[in-house]
């Protein structure tokens, strides 16, 4: 049984001048389509089954949070997290499931997307498809890893900020969502000196432009950071502008590089 009919898998190959036309760019846009969301369905199938892990792995920082609460102050006894709903646990695990699926098949996904652009590149610039791949993959795994390091922080500020005369009383569903955003949020934003690169590789900026940019830069990456982080907290804000800073100056070194 083929999981893509041969009409599907059909895609239109570049003129002998390079270019596509509107029509082949679409079917190219709807084979690329498929094979992600077929990559995003294995990969959810993996992510049923790591289900548990990843609860117990995603409210490991809640639960020690909850540890320094006073005992007379929990609303709970346990760190178990609450549902209202009949079908809520449900769609939180479906959701949680397609996240996973997303992030598994990342590496496919980022491919996929580099192949679609692949018609519009030089022949040089096509060879940067794995190197591509393997950083997109590698920086966004960063930025979720950094994320998941800065959440016990990020829930000792927000949850404590009122006072341990307030108990936490949190949902399934907005616990794993925030943690999911945040993670979200890191591992696109990790992706800014793939963009930066891509921009020197296709001569839209130069190291000069980066360089005469770069106050403004840093200003304009305070303010995404402040805005994109769910959370808000100066621990999560930091976490994210210092490597988005970084990035920034590691972008020039390698504009230089390539003398661009």
């Amino acid at each position: 049984m083929k999981l893509i009919p041969d009409r599907l898998r059909r895609r239109s190959e570049p003129g002998p001048d390079g270019t596509m036309s509107l029509v082949d760019h679409l079917t190219e846009l709807r084979f690329r389509l498929l094979v992600s969301i077929a990559a995003i369905c294995v990969g959810a199938i993996v992510g049923w089954t790591l289900f548990d892990r990843v609860i117990d792995l995603l409210t490991d920082p809640y639960c020690d949070y909850l540890r320094t609460v006073p005992r007379g102050v929990r609303a709970t006894r346990d760190c178990a997290l609450f549902y209202s709903g009949a079908l809520e646990p449900l769609l939180i695990k479906l959701k949680l499931v397609a996240f996973l699926g997303l992030f598994f098949a990342l590496p496919v996904v980022l491919y996929q997307l580099w192949a679609f652009i692949v018609p519009g590149l030089t022949k040089r610039e096509r060879r940067m498809a794995i190197p591509f791949v393997l950083c997109s993959v590698i920086l966004f795994v960063l930025g979720a890893l950094v994320a998941y390091w800065t959440l016990p922080k990020a829930l000792n500020f927000l949850l404590g900020f009122a006072g341990q005369q307030f108990a936490p009383l949190l949902t399934a569903d907005r616990f794993l969502s925030f943690v999911m955003l945040v993670a979200l949020s890191f591992g696109l934003a990790f992706e800014f000196p793939i963009v930066l690169v891509f921009l020197l590789l296709a001569g839209a900026v130069s190291t000069r432009q980066l360089r005469d940019w770069r106050r403004g830069a840093t200003l304009f990456i305070a303010v995404f950071a402040a805005i994109i982080t769910p959370s808000s907290d100066p621990y999560t804000m930091l976490a994210m502008t210092i490597p988005m800073v970084l990035f920034y100056e590691g972008a020039i070194i390698v504009g230089r590089l390539l003398k661009r």
